[in-house]
């Protein structure tokens, strides 16, 4: 079965059932779980000095709320007795991230969450979970 398993988080409800499927699985597996949460990079602009929050303060707060949302995945894997790796990574792209990360780390599974749109919104919103399906070369458990 799988040894090494990427669950990619934001914090949100939808992720936290793909955390919680993911933590199963490992436990069934004897599996390593990895928690990766994908900050976003300062939004540099020609208008960038007007922008309400410095870059530092931006990147702080990035970083806690990324760091509190793979802590999160870290306590319940814990409580399930699944050894657990965490990391925060900053990304134009998070699909992108997601595919580095889980080769980086030797992945052979990633676990994701879908919010399930369906016509013209998920045509113009995209999904990070089609992105990752589409170009990664691992299998992708997509949890709904």
């Amino acid at each position: 079965m799988y040894k090494r398993i990427l669950v990619p988080t934001d914090g949100s409800e939808i992720t936290g059932k793909a955390v919680q499927t993911a933590i199963e699985l490992a436990a069934m597996s004897k599996a390593q779980l990895f928690a990766i949460g994908v900050k976003e990079p300062f939004p540099y602009s020609a208008i960038s000095e007007m922008q309400p929050v410095p870059p530092q303060e931006f990147y702080d707060a990035q970083e806690r709320i990324a760091s509190g949302h793979v802590k999160a995945v870290v306590e319940a894997a814990k409580a399930a007795g699944v050894a657990c790796t965490a990391h925060t990574v900053e990304a134009l792209h998070p699909w992108e991230a997601i595919i580095d990360h889980a080769k980086a780390q030797s992945c052979d599974l990633i676990v994701m969450a879908s919010h399930g749109r369906r016509g013209v919104a998920a045509l113009l919103l995209g999904s990070e979970t089609q992105k990752v399906l589409t170009h990664s070369t691992l299998p992708v458990l997509v949890v709904r």
